[in-house]
Formats: C-alpha cells, sequence, structure tokens
C-alpha cells in the first residue's frame, strides 16, 4: 500500500499509461527484466517517483505527464492476430499503423473478425475484461448445422468447457443455420468450444458490439474514433467497475461435473438343486458349451454364480456330461499325455538298404576336390 501524501505511482501504471501497452502486459515486460529505473533493472511492485527516469529495451518513457487518450474502433478481418508482438507479422499494431503507440483490449481469434477497441489508456483495460463486472459483448455466428430451439436452450443454460460451466448468456436464433448470442465473460474460443460441445462447428464468428460501441457499417479493416457520445456513455458504464478483484467476494464457478457411467448391478440367482434331466437343460442354457466356456470374460462371470462351473466342465466333452447325468457329479477329466511322454514309432528298415553311414569320397591331400565336393 502507498502511504498517504504520496506522489510516487505503481511501476505497471507508469508504463502503460505512457500508452506502450496494457497494464497487464506490463507486469510481464517488469518480470523478464526489460525495464529499468534510473538504469536499475526494476522488479515488480516498485513505485516510481517524478524525477525517476523509466525505460522499456532501453527506450526512455515520458510516462508522468498526462497524454491525451485514444479510443480507436477496429473492424478486424479474418488473418489479422490481435497481439503487440511485432514479431508476428500478422500483428494489429502493424496493420493499422496508427502514430502513436496504442494496443488491443482484449483479444479476438485470428480466424474470427468484428469489433476490437484500441488505446492508450491502460485504466479501462481491466474495466473493461473483468468478467465480474459484466459487461456484455455481443457476437453474430453461422455455424454447419440447422440451428433448433434445444441448441438455443442448452447454449443459453451454460456448458461445460475448460473444467467449468460457461455463464448463461442469451442467445437467439436469426437464421436457418445463424445465431447471435451475448456473453459477460471471456474464456479461450469459448463461442467455438460451447459449439463443439453440442456436435456444431462454427464457420464464421463476428463481434458486433462491446458495451455501447458498435460495429455499425465500418467495413473490414477500417477504423474509427470513438465519438464523445460513446466515450462519455462508456465511462458511465465503466464508472462502477473494478480494475481488480480486491475487496470483492471471489465469485464461485460451477465446475463441470463429470459424467460416471452407470453401472447395473445383477442379483445372483439362489442356488436350486437340480435332478438329472434338468442338470443338462441347465448346461445348454446357462452354458452354452464348450467354446462359450473358453472365453474368459465368461469363465469369470461362470465362477461367481454359485452351482455353475460344475456344469460348464460338463458341457467340454460328452463323456463327462454323461457321467453328470447318471451320478449328478461330473467325471474328473481325463489326464493329458505330454508329448514326451507318448510312444515314439521307429521307422521299419528296408531290408535292401543298410543302415551304415554313407562313407566319404577319398581326395589325395595334393588333389583338391571339384567344386561342389569340398
Amino acid at each position: 500500500m502507498k502511504p498517504e501524501n504520496d506522489d510516487r505511482v505503481s511501476l505497471n501504471k507508469v508504463v502503460s499509461g505512457s500508452g506502450f501497452c496494457s497494464r497487464r502486459e506490463a507486469d510481464k515486460y517488469i518480470e523478464t527484466g526489460r525495464v529499468t529505473i534510473n538504469n536499475r533493472t526494476a522488479r515488480k511492485g516498485d513505485w516510481v517517483k517524478p524525477a525517476d527516469v523509466v525505460a522499456v529495451d532501453g527506450e526512455k518513457i515520458k510516462s508522468l505527464k498526462k497524454t491525451e487518450a485514444v479510443y480507436i474502433a477496429f473492424n478486424k478481418p479474418v488473418g489479422i492476430a490481435s497481439t503487440t508482438d511485432t514479431s508476428d507479422k500478422t500483428n494489429i499494431i502493424d496493420y493499422i499503423n496508427y502514430n502513436k503507440r496504442i494496443f488491443p483490449v482484449g483479444r479476438l481469434d485470428k480466424d474470427s473478425e468484428g469489433l476490437i477497441i484500441l488505446t492508450n489508456d491502460g485504466d479501462i483495460v481491466n474495466k473493461i475484461l473483468r468478467a465480474s463486472n459484466h459487461h456484455e459483448k455481443e457476437y453474430i455466428v453461422t455455424v454447419d448445422k440447422p440451428v433448433d430451439e434445444a441448441f438455443v436452450r442448452k447454449m443459453g443454460d451454460g456448458l461445460p468447457i475448460l473444467d467449468e460451466v460457461t455463464k448463461k448468456c442469451h442467445v437467439r436464433s436469426e437464421g436457418n443455420r445463424r445465431f447471435r448470442i451475448t456473453l459477460t465473460q471471456g474464456l479461450n474460443r469459448q463461442i467455438r468450444r460451447m459449439c463443439e460441445y453440442l456436435g456444431y462447428e462454427v464457420h464464421t464468428l463476428t463481434r458486433v458490439r462491446i458495451m455501447n460501441i458498435t460495429l455499425g457499417n465500418l467495413a473490414a479493416g477500417k477504423w474509427r474514433y470513438f465519438t464523445a457520445a460513446e466515450i462519455e456513455k462508456m465511462n458511465e458504464i465503466i464508472a462502477d467497475s473494478s480494475k481488480t478483484d480486491q475487496g470483492q467476494p471471489k465469485e464461485k464457478r460451477p465446475k463441470a461435473k463429470k459424467e460416471t457411467p452407470q453401472v447395473t448391478t445383477v442379483e445372483e440367482e439362489p442356488t436350486q438343486p437340480f435332478d438329472e434331466y434338468e442338470v443338462v437343460r441347465q448346461v445348454k442354457k446357462r452354458v452354452g458349451g464348450k467354446q462359450w466356456w473358453n472365453d474368459k470374460a465368461n469363465k469369470k462371470s461362470a465362477k461367481e454364480k454359485p452351482g455353475l462351473e460344475p456344469f460348464a466342465e460338463a458341457a467340454k466333452a460328452p463323456a463327462r456330461k454323461k457321467a453328470l447325468v447318471k451320478t449328478g457329479k461330473p467325471a474328473p477329466p481325463a489326464k493329458r499325455i505330454k508329448r514326451s511322454e507318448k510312444p515314439v514309432a521307429k521307422k521299419a528298415v528296408s531290408a535292401t538298404k543298410t543302415s551304415r553311414p554313407k562313407a566319404k569320397p577319398y581326395f589325395p591331400k595334393d588333389q583338391k576336390p571339384p567344386r561342389g565336393r569340398r
């Protein structure tokens, strides 16, 4: 907290008030060590006196003098990025090429178009963007499928995206595949994610209004200044808005409910004694023979049911089934003979041929054997 009767100003306000960037971006510049105070690397939370010299990337900032506020309404075309990063060739600052430092208020997706505000007044940015201030932003959207009443109702009631449920909003159908939506929050690609959740794909998305500032007939790629009436009305709207969440109760966002798979419980059948003829019928009905029993899942479920395993074992062979019918107990399984224990039949040797091994042909040491006999 700044003491009373102190003429110091917070560093991020000095940087943003110069029109260099927004307050949020000023904090990033400070954290990365790009801001200096009197040739000393600044830290987040520093204060600036009127006699101090503030610089960003070595460029001096004339921050303590009150500059004239600039407010611009721009119809951003598709393909322009709403960023101040000049390394991005599609950045909005180079596209407008304004003669003073300005920055966008909020973002609009690169593949979206419509109204975006640019200014050098860093104080209004958080007042406009903070969701707790409930300032409206209106969009017109076209999708790939017909818009029905169920779609409009679900979009308006809120949908689970990004691990939370979106706030209730006003949605109105304006044609077969077109609707108008008014939001008071600005989650990342919110409208596109909401449509995707319901199985729709967004074709075009145009922002037409931010609070009392409307797009009107402004052509794509063109900009205009706010009128005096628009500035006065905007200041009335944001007069009670907060730049931070301090002093406000933290809003609880409803978390998206995770869908749990429904598990159906099956009651076990009580065991009943079977007579000799009923046994075979139960084997055919409940087991289904050897092929059924060989399945691991069926075998596991069969073992969990009392009284079923003997019948399943009996279904493996007719002899065991017959024993089960006669005695009521399955016969023991036949012992398998290992391959090593099986008798091996010797091949009969013909009388004409001898069992002696063939003699190798003799070659003198100084003579090489012909090719193929080496």
